[in-house]
């Protein structure tokens, strides 16, 4: 696994990131996040990560799933589907929320 020279680890501690993943372009990783499968001997595909993304602190990102360009994922969240483009999600699992208000 090679990143981009744009990605942006302002904390580089605890940061897990399988083999297989896919880190796009511009994205900032905060510490203690995962990107991999969530059984390994057992499950197919890593996640995708758009150019953009801002991933939380403790956040953890599971699977053959796409996080669209610009997302933001929020702290602690548990990424278990895909993620559109320029939405933010939160939580276990990991909800889109509305940010027009």
């Amino acid at each position: 696994m090679v990143l981009p020279k744009s990605t942006e680890i302002p904390h580089p501690i605890g940061i897990v990131i399988g083999h297989e993943a896919k880190v796009g372009a511009n994205v900032r990783i905060q510490q203690h996040v995962t990107l991999g499968r969530p059984i390994p001997e057992r499950s197919a595909g890593y996640p995708k990560v758009g150019d953009g993304v801002v991933i939380g602190t403790g956040s953890t990102v599971l699977g053959d799933v796409s996080v669209g360009e610009d997302a933001r994922i929020g702290a602690n969240s548990v990424v278990l589907n895909d993620v559109c483009p320029d939405t933010t999600v939160v939580g276990s699992p990991a909800t889109e929320i509305d940010q027009s208000q």
